[in-house]
């Protein structure tokens, strides 16, 4: 008995979402690598070990190929700063000391989410290499990200515990502050837990520089 032919670019049921994984996964680190230009719907086909067709399916036209990557990494960010700026959050009414530390933990989380995922870096510089094009992504993918924080420490300037007068300025000089370290941390071949322990001290001073304790 002849079994009929699968379209090409339909993969069966049970194969789609991991086929999906591997696509993104692909074209994010192109993308990461080349920047948008420089990587066609071939290009993420070969590296993900599929035809065009499939790639094509399961994510449509390369513009809408290359939002899904961040919109793929934005997800998984937002689900480990979401948690820890909760935290921190409940922190505020234990005054002071208590939301440092919560700053720090939360600070760490986000150098710990990007040390472990180089290529959202690599993509987001990328992007940022032309600011005119694709402003979209960063309303989409990290003004809400940037936002969390900075509601964060507004809330806590309203409490007392912390006085913040621009938290949009200091949220952005931290998220960049971050992203130089994973690039040097890229560059230095080597580079290791002693690189990644200097980084989190200096930025825990930078914070208590910041917000230092009522009265010292």
């Amino acid at each position: 008995m002849t079994m009929p032919r699968r379209r090409p670019g339909r993969p069966r049921r049970d194969d789609q979402r991991p086929t999906r994984g591997l696509v993104l996964a692909a074209a994010t680190t192109l993308f990461a690598e080349r920047g948008f230009d420089a990587v066609s719907l071939r290009d993420v086909a070969a590296a993900a070990g599929v035809d065009v067709a499939t790639v094509a399916h399961h994510t449509g036209t390369k513009a809408q190929l290359y939002d899904a990557c961040f919109a793929r990494v934005f997800t998984a960010e937002q689900q480990v700063l979401h948690a820890a700026g909760e935290r921190a959050r409940d922190a505020l009414a234990a005054g002071p000391g208590a939301a440092l530390r919560a700053l720090h933990e939360l600070v760490d989380v986000f150098v710990d989410f990007l040390e472990d995922r180089p290529e959202t870096t690599a993509l987001w510089l990328r992007r940022w290499l032309e600011p005119h094009r694709h402003g979209e992504l960063d309303q989409r993918y990290a003004a809400p990200l940037y936002g969390l924080v900075e509601q964060l420490l507004d809330a806590a300037a309203q409490r007392g515990t912390l006085v913040e007068p621009t938290p949009h300025v200091t949220v952005r000089s931290l998220v960049w502050a971050v992203h130089g370290h994973v690039v040097a941390l890229a560059a230095q071949r080597g580079a290791g837990a002693r690189e990644r322990r200097e980084f989190r001290a200096f930025v825990h001073r930078f914070l208590d520089g910041l917000y230092p304790p009522a009265g010292s």
